[in-house]
């Protein structure tokens, strides 16, 4: 049986995002719950509300919240993720990629065989095959591959890697 630390601690509150539970990233829906014990609990919801309003993004859309009820009754296919990952993972290593292999997220890590890893993402763009440079995210040098697509996908992406790769060996031979 779960039992929430808010149940037990007064300063503490609960955190639950949509976004990472349906593996939906930057969907800004979720909520932040406090007890009803929380000392100085209005001067926090105030400053979270202000918070809120001041970044301007924190906002879920319309379309989304109206989505909320059949939302509520969706999972994500951890499987899915697992195997989809542990397929990429495989793969790319065979092929001589370095990968970091994730253990609780839903995106897979690789380091660029270029210096610049927005160059090489093009590169693999012109494969049909859409990563995200990891400079995006402070980390120059890597990219960023997510797992929510189907296998399907994953499959039809696995030859473009080994191109954009041959390629890049090919121009360091020349």
């Amino acid at each position: 049986k779960h039992e929430s630390p808010v149940r037990y601690y007064d300063r503490s509150f609960l955190i639950y995002t949509y976004g990472k539970t349906l593996v939906a990233p930057g969907q800004r829906i979720g909520y932040i719950a406090m007890p009803p014990s929380m000392p100085d609990r209005e001067e926090l919801r105030t400053a979270l509300f202000v918070a809120q309003s001041i970044t301007g993004y924190a906002y879920p859309n319309a379309l989304l919240q109206y989505a909320m009820g059949d939302l509520e009754k969706a999972s994500v296919d951890v499987a899915a993720l697992q195997r989809r990952r542990d397929r990429i993972v495989g793969a790319l290593d065979a092929m001589g990629y370095e990968t970091v292999k994730p253990e609780g997220t839903f995106y897979v890590l690789v380091r660029s065989p270029l210096e610049d890893d927005v160059a090489f993402t093009k590169l693999l763009a012109k494969e049909n095959v859409y990563v995200l440079p990891g400079r995006l995210f402070e980390l120059p040098r890597w990219f960023r591959i997510s797992l929510t697509g189907n296998d399907d996908m994953v499959e039809r992406a696995l030859p473009g890697f080994e191109r954009a790769l041959d390629s890049v060996r090919l121009s360091k031979l020349s």
